[in-house]
């Protein structure tokens, strides 16, 4: 039998925390293989991205368009979903709602790596971006890290303001900031989750900031300044979500820095290694294993095996 999920069942799958240490589960997996992401190029500068991956029991196909013209529509730019077999029979056991994996897997990735990464993991935390990708960092960093101050900036005022509205009704002190950049010298934890349309960080970060930016994932795309990108690189360390992220962070490659050294999340999850000194940046730009990873929790979920909440 084929489950099929929607969003909210296929989120109800994935609580924050199980997800969370799912994602460090699968990075010391030796069993886990993952084919390179197949982007067939849709016009307007929409896409269509095929993203395979496996363990030794579970075999995943992620199947998504990403249409940024639906940005500002009714219309999410993220359509399509996740299609889990099991391995031993070749059956199709689960379909899950795309976008909603998309959202919950990001989030809890710089979850992981903030667990990992940061030099303080306290808050407060801004977050530049108020879609679906900013309500799920303010989710995932409310349920595992237990922030309770948020500053929220967008360049639309309604969704923040409903986002602010969102962290209120989560008991978390929230407030909106027109100035990401002035914001920035307050927060230790901070995530960039825009269309990357633009730039929209570029302040000198402080010595103990931890910076995910999560918001472009192609070489044309960038959300935080090249000087940035260069400051982090001299003063701090730089850390990728995987390897794929050498030739597809454009915020990096646009910095004009040498991704070929820099490590992963992988690296230093599976090393055990203890925190780096100085500011952080974490730059994700997605990976069909974070994917698997939320269809291997989805699985024990539905198997009633949960672990976590």
């Amino acid at each position: 039998m084929t489950h099929l999920l929607d969003a909210l069942q296929t989120a109800d799958r994935l609580p924050w925390a199980g997800l969370v240490a799912e994602m460090a589960l699968l990075l010391q997996d030796s069993s886990v293989s993952i084919s390179p992401r197949l982007v067939q190029s849709l016009g307007g500068g929409a896409s269509l991205f095929v993203m395979p991956a496996v363990d030794s029991h579970t075999a995943i196909t992620k199947l998504i368009t990403f249409t940024p013209a639906n940005a500002g529509t009714h219309r999410p730019t993220i359509q399509g979903d996740v299609t889990v077999f099991d391995i031993a029979t070749g059956q199709r056991r689960l379909l899950l709602d795309g976008p909603t994996v998309t959202a919950r897997r990001t989030a809890a990735v710089t979850v992981l790596a903030a667990q990992t990464l940061a030099p303080d993991t306290q808050g407060p935390l801004l977050i530049v971006g108020a879609g679906v990708q900013g309500k799920a960092h303010l989710e995932a960093f409310a349920a595992v890290l237990g922030t309770r101050q948020v500053m929220i900036a967008s360049r639309s005022t309604p969704n923040a303001e409903q986002l602010v509205l969102h962290a209120q009704s989560m008991g978390i002190d929230a407030q909106l900031v027109l100035d990401a950049n002035a914001a920035l010298a307050s927060c230790p934890l901070a995530v960039t989750c825009t269309p990357a349309n633009s730039i929209v960080l570029s302040a000198t970060p402080r010595p103990d900031a931890f910076i995910s930016a999560v918001g472009a994932f192609t070489p044309s795309m960038a959300e935080l300044s090249a000087g940035l990108c260069q400051h982090m690189a001299r003063h701090g360390t730089i850390w990728l979500d995987t390897v794929d992220a050498r030739h597809e962070a454009g915020d990096l490659l646009q910095a004009d820095l040498d991704l070929r050294t820099m490590a992963t999340l992988g690296d230093v999850v599976r090393q055990n290694a203890p925190k780096p000194t100085g500011p952080v940046l974490f730059k994700s730009c997605g990976w069909a294993g974070w994917d698997l990873a939320a269809a291997r929790l989805a699985m024990r979920q539905m198997e009633g095996g949960s672990i976590g909440v």
